[in-house]
């Protein structure tokens, strides 16, 4: 009992630095400066980029700025602030009363992006977005100005989209900037930019931008809603968005479109869709996604119909041809080699002589061969990519066929279907038909051309069976849409294309205004001047 009364007193635990910090952020602003300041310090105390400086506010009050130094312009902070706050002014001087944080605001600093703030919560949020902060003594309100300097890249061509007629500026890494691009595009009053924040960790800045006049308000609504769903600490690129917001993320088939390109990106945000920027990714999310979007380019609409019309089939059969022409090649030798025309069975026949695996081993062997040299060329920096792809190839063919591995026929096979997957515009679309490619050969390996058609089959049922953000993916031939056709496969002229996909449900369809016009006139031709041949 003596020990309990006279004793000491048992000391208590100190609370983990975690929670110190988040009973610290939840206080609100004190009028003593030097408490403000205190806290603050003892916030940012292990951070070596953290700055700060005290100065004599016009002369007789005490104040000090604080900001992150990697993130901000300090020329800015010493010209626009710390200058105009230190000059002494004859009506401050007289005057005894210290000037009020709003009066600085709105009557001292020359700055558009100016703010208040009462907690330490948003001094904190302010400091680690580039905002210089200033406290002044006997004042529980606190300045945040933007003084915010990104380090950025140029404008470029975009590396993945590239084009041989059309803009060649690219989005980057800066989302002000990639806004910027869009609206260099889209001058109108109707275009909207929503802000939003994911990630608990990063609290990235993403965007959502549509027309307010064309896109649907259900749309909007849903992609809104699927973005704020989203709970994770991190948010690094947009494809971290792409993942979280797709209808189904066991498909292979991708469900949303992403571009570099903001020629592309207002092409889809005038026919009704949503286009999607995330800070610090140099690509932007379009949705709803079909699957024709992905094997169509920007170039299509700049070049005349008729050659756009054939280079789209062209990119389909490549399309297709990537998918099952090794297959196709295993299932007529292996079970139908009637179906080999009598002029190339020779030359089958005697290129598989000597070869020790039959035909899908061999297959298999080749294509996997190919991609990982297909992967070591990516991954490998650019000025020896270029060289292991041809050398790779090259040396590699030659061997495996002078050693009797593989017949020539096949590695011309493979090579053509190698091919056809990189004429695919898009390459989350150009993987995913990698991929199927495996289970199709090892189908028609065992079961033929049977086994062949239930895969396609597979494929095509799970392709209709898609939706991207209520969209069927095979839209318009999957329910069938004849205003929809036109710039499908094809890409009719401009002037038929007078309606906006009805898929989308815009608020305004029309597109082309239809009507009688009159047809070209000849000013020049020589019955119009007068011209005589003499």
């Amino acid at each position: 009992m003596l020990f309990r009364l006279f004793g000491k007193k048992k000391k208590e635990k100190p609370k983990p630095y975690s929670q110190q910090m988040e009973q610290m952020k939840n206080q609100k602003l004190e009028k003593r400066i030097q408490k403000n300041s205190s806290n603050l310090k003892e916030i940012f105390q292990n951070d070596s980029d953290f700055s700060f400086r005290e100065f004599q506010l016009f002369g007789n009050t005490s104040a000090v700025a604080f900001f992150i130094s990697s993130l901000v312009d300090k020329e800015k902070i010493n010209r626009d602030i710390i200058k105009p706050l230190q000059k002494e002014e004859k009506s401050k001087k007289e005057s005894s009363k210290s000037p009020s944080t709003s009066s600085i605001l709105n009557e001292v600093l020359y700055y558009c992006d100016g703010e208040m703030g009462s907690d330490m919560k948003a001094v904190i949020d302010a400091l680690l977005h580039g905002k210089t902060v200033i406290f002044i003594d006997c004042e529980k309100e606190a300045l945040f100005l933007d003084t915010f300097k990104p380090e950025k890249r140029g404008i470029s061509q975009p590396e993945t989209e590239r084009v041989v007629r059309g803009p060649r500026d690219g989005f980057i890494e800066q989302m002000q900037t990639n806004i910027s691009l869009l609206r260099y595009r889209l001058p109108v009053p109707e275009f909207r930019v929503d802000p939003m924040e994911v990630g608990k960790k990063t609290k990235t800045k993403v965007s959502v931008c549509y027309l307010d006049n064309i896109a649907s308000q259900e749309l909007i609504d849903e992609v809104k809603k699927r973005i704020q769903d989203i709970e994770i600490d991190r948010i690094l690129d947009a494809g971290y968005i792409e993942q979280f917001i797709q209808d189904n993320p066991r498909s292979p088939f991708p469900q949303v479109q992403n571009t570099e390109r903001p020629d592309k990106a207002v092409g889809n945000v005038l026919e009704g869709r949503v286009a999607i920027l995330v800070d610090g990714s140099p690509f932007a999310l379009i949705v709803p996604a079909i699957f024709n979007q992905f094997y169509q380019t920007s170039e299509d609409y700049i070049e005349r119909y008729m050659i756009t019309s054939i280079i789209r089939v062209v990119r389909f059969m490549a399309l297709i041809f990537s998918l099952t022409f090794s297959s196709l090649y295993i299932t007529v030798l292996s079970f139908h080699p009637e179906m080999i025309p009598a002029q190339f069975v020779v030359a089958a026949s005697s290129g598989r002589s000597g070869v020790p695996f039959p035909v899908v081993i061999e297959v298999l062997l080749m294509e996997v061969a190919m991609e990982i040299l297909r992967e070591a060329t990516v991954r490998m920096p650019q000025q020896v990519g270029g060289a292991l792809s041809i050398v790779g190839v090259l040396v590699i063919g030659e061997a495996a066929v002078s050693a009797g591995f593989v017949s020539p026929i096949t590695v011309v096979i493979i090579a053509l279907s190698t091919i056809g997957s990189f004429a695919t515009p898009s390459y989350n679309a150009a993987i995913a038909f990698r991929l199927l490619k495996y289970p199709l050969i090892i189908l028609s390996g065992f079961i033929g051309l049977l086994g062949l058609a239930t895969g396609l089959m597979f494929i095509i049922n799970h392709m209709i069976s898609l939706r991207s953000f209520g969209v069927p993916y095979f839209t318009p031939v999957s329910p069938w849409n004849k205003q929809g056709f036109k710039d499908a496969l094809i890409r009719a002229p401009l002037r038929w294309l007078t309606e906006r996909p009805a898929e989308l449900h815009p608020k305004d369809s029309v597109r082309v205004e239809s009507g009688v016009k009159e047809g070209p006139t000849n000013p020049l031709a020589d019955e119009k001047r007068g011209d005589s041949n003499e």
